[in-house]
C-alpha cells in the first residue's frame, strides 16, 4: 500500500518529500500569494492557495461571499478595549474572543471546595473543552458523528484521521481555576482530590477516543513555558505523567498513536513524553529538536520554524533556517515542516513566501 507523506511522517517512515503542519491564519498572506483578494473572493483565493500550495492542506469556504474586513483594521487600531475592560486583538481574519479563565472562582477555598466529577457538565465553563462529561456513551456518540459511518470502529489503513484533546490533563485547572489560583493552590494536599477528579472524567474522554475510527490523536498540555517547565518534576510526576502513560496506554491497546502538542520549550520533558508513549511532539522553536532527533529514533516532530525570522524578511536567514530545519528531519524519519510558533496574520507575506518556495525546493531526503 502506498501511504501519504503526511502518514509516513507521522510514523517515522521517512517520506522522500517532508510533507508541512502549519499553523495558518495570515489572510494578507494569501492575497499576496494567489493576487486575489482573501476578504472579497475568500473561496476563490483558497481554490489558488490549493492549487499553489496544496501541501499546506487549507480549507476551502463553501461560497465566494465576502468577508468582513477585521474591525481594528478598518480604525487603524491593533487592539481594543470593551466596556467591561477587556482587551481585544487581531487573529486572523477576526480578532481574539475572551477566555474568561478561573471566572467562577474568587479564592483558594473556592478551589478547594470544588468537585469536577460533581460537576461533570462543563458546558457553561469556559475550558475550551467545555461539554458535557457526565455520560460517557453521549460524549461517544457526539464525537462518532465526525466520522464516516461506514467506517465503523476502525480507520482505514494509512489514513491520518484523527482527533485531539487540549484539556489532557495540566489544562485542566489551569484552565478551571486561572492561572494565578492554579499556582496558589496547586502544592496544597487538598489539590490531589481535585487532580484525581478530573483524572476519571479524562478517562471517560480517552476510553471514547479508543473507540473512534481514528490511527491519531493529537494530545494538548502547555505544561511548559517559552523558558522551561512550569511545576517542577516533582509535581509533574505524581499529578501528570502518571496519567499520561495510562491515558496513552488506552489509545496504544486499541491501535492509535499519540502526537503530544505543547508550547513553549519541552526540553525538560521531552523524554518523559516519550516514556509515556507518544510517538512525537508538536512545538515551538524554543526546543531544541536536534537533540530530541538524535535521542529518540524515527520519532514525530514538527515545530522548529520560527515566525520572526519569517518576518525579518532576511533571505539569507530564512534560507538557512529551511536548510536547519531539513538537517533535522533527516536525523529523524518523522518530520513535518511547520513555523511552531504560528503563522499569523501580521508576519510578512514576502518571508512567507520565501520559506514556502525554499521548502519546496528543499525539503526532502
Amino acid at each position: 500500500m502506498e501511504y501519504s507523506d503526511r502518514y509516513m511522517a507521522f510514523m517515522g517512515l521517512a517520506p522522500k518529500r517532508i510533507p508541512h503542519w502549519e499553523h495558518w491564519s495570515c489572510p494578507d498572506a494569501e492575497t499576496y500569494l494567489t493576487g486575489i483578494d482573501y476578504y472579497e473572493h475568500p473561496r476563490l483565493c483558497r481554490l489558488k492557495m490549493q492549487e499553489l500550495y496544496p501541501q499546506l492542506g487549507l480549507g476551502v469556504p463553501a461560497t465566494d461571499d465576502p468577508i468582513p474586513r477585521p474591525k481594528l483594521d478598518l480604525v487603524g487600531q491593533s487592539s481594543r478595549v470593551d466596556e467591561q475592560g477587556r482587551h481585544y486583538v487581531r487573529w486572523g481574519d477576526s480578532e481574539t474572543s475572551m477566555w474568561d479563565w478561573g471566572l467562577f472562582f474568587k479564592t483558594p477555598e473556592d478551589v478547594f471546595n470544588f468537585s469536577p466529577l460533581k460537576q461533570g457538565d462543563f458546558t457553561n465553563i469556559p475550558v475550551v473543552e467545555s461539554r458535557d462529561y457526565s455520560d460517557e456513551e453521549k460524549l461517544y456518540q457526539m464525537y462518532r458523528r465526525g466520522y464516516p459511518e461506514e467506517w465503523g470502529d476502525k480507520a482505514p489503513e494509512g489514513s491520518t484521521a484523527s482527533c485531539g484533546f487540549y484539556n489532557t490533563m495540566f489544562m485542566w485547572p489551569l484552565l478551571t481555576f486561572g492561572w494565578k489560583l492554579f499556582l496558589e493552590t496547586c502544592l496544597d494536599p487538598r489539590f490531589e482530590r481535585i487532580m484525581d477528579e478530573f483524572a476519571e472524567i479524562n478517562r471517560r474522554v480517552f476510553r471514547t477516543f479508543a473507540r473512534l475510527p481514528v490511527n491519531f490523536v493529537i494530545c494538548h498540555d502547555d505544561i511548559v513555558t517559552a523558558r522551561g517547565p512550569v511545576c517542577s518534576p516533582k509535581w509533574m510526576h505524581k499529578y501528570i505523567f502518571p496519567r499520561y502513560e495510562e491515558f496513552w496506554g488506552m489509545l496504544k491497546s486499541a491501535g492509535k498513536e499519540v502526537i503530544f502538542m505543547v508550547d513553549g520549550c519541552i526540553d525538560a520533558y521531552a523524554d518523559d513524553i516519550f516514556a509515556c508513549g507518544a510517538r512525537g511532539i508538536i512545538s515551538e522553536p524554543y526546543t531544541n529538536y536536534k537533540e530530541i532527533a538524535r535521542k529518540h529514533k524515527d520519532c514525530f516532530l514538527a515545530g522548529e520554524g520560527d515566525n520572526r525570522i519569517l518576518t525579518r524578511n532576511i533571505p539569507e536567514e530564512i534560507e538557512a533556517m529551511v536548510k536547519s530545519m531539513v538537517e533535522t528531519a533527516k536525523m529523524t524519519g518523522g518530520y513535518m515542516m511547520c513555523i511552531g510558533n504560528h503563522i499569523p496574520w501580521n508576519v510578512t507575506p514576502e518571508g512567507i513566501k520565501r520559506y514556502l518556495d525554499l521548502s519546496a525546493e528543499l525539503a526532502h531526503r
